[in-house]
């Protein structure tokens, strides 16, 4: 039987890189985390909405609450590679999903590298990462849709295996992340 690790069909990717900012109110926090956003990335960010009214919080149903901005490509991999940066490339084991995707926060934007601003204030983040291989768009696509094959799929060990050669990484056991 060939060698898996040779062929090029089996190489994890990064699909896309999910940054959001939960705000928990609109109006002008939620547009300065935009800004901020925006800022990070050059793209404009898209607003989630409350799903139901939690009068303790002082939110509405349907009120904006936070913003996240989806990036691929090359700018995905920079900054995720800022992002564990500040996270000193240490993760836990439980910030990987069963479908080898990943995600963890940090408590201030300005680590990233972007001037601290006493106007805008200091917002943190979630980045949430998701891992592919060649050949998965045929799930994705619109005509010829398929299923992945079981052995194709990205599962948990093989992205915590990715993210400890691909960023020399360090998995933890802890059970909460030290801030």
């Amino acid at each position: 039987m060939p060698d898996k690790s040779s062929n090029s069909m089996r190489d994890i990717r990064v699909s896309k890189l999910v940054l959001n900012i939960a705000v928990g109110e609109s109006g002008d926090r939620l547009q300065k985390a935009a800004k901020v956003l925006e800022q990070l990335t050059g793209q404009q960010p898209i607003f989630g909405k409350a799903r139901y009214t939690v009068r303790q919080w002082g939110i509405r149903r349907n009120e904006k609450i936070s913003c996240c901005v989806t990036i691929r490509g090359e700018k995905a991999m920079q900054l995720l590679e800022a992002g564990l940066k500040v996270k000193e490339y240490e993760l836990l084991r439980r910030n990987f999903s069963s479908s080898g995707n990943f995600g963890f926060g940090i408590t201030e934007h300005i680590d990233l590298g972007i001037k601290y601003d006493p106007s805008t204030g200091i917002y943190g983040m979630d980045f949430y990462v998701v891992l592919d291989r060649p050949g998965y768009r045929v799930s994705q696509r619109r005509s010829r849709k398929s299923r992945v094959g079981v052995q194709h799929r990205v599962t948990k060990e093989d992205a915590q295996k990715w993210f400890q050669t691909k960023f020399e990484g360090v998995l933890l056991n802890k059970a909460h992340a030290q801030y």
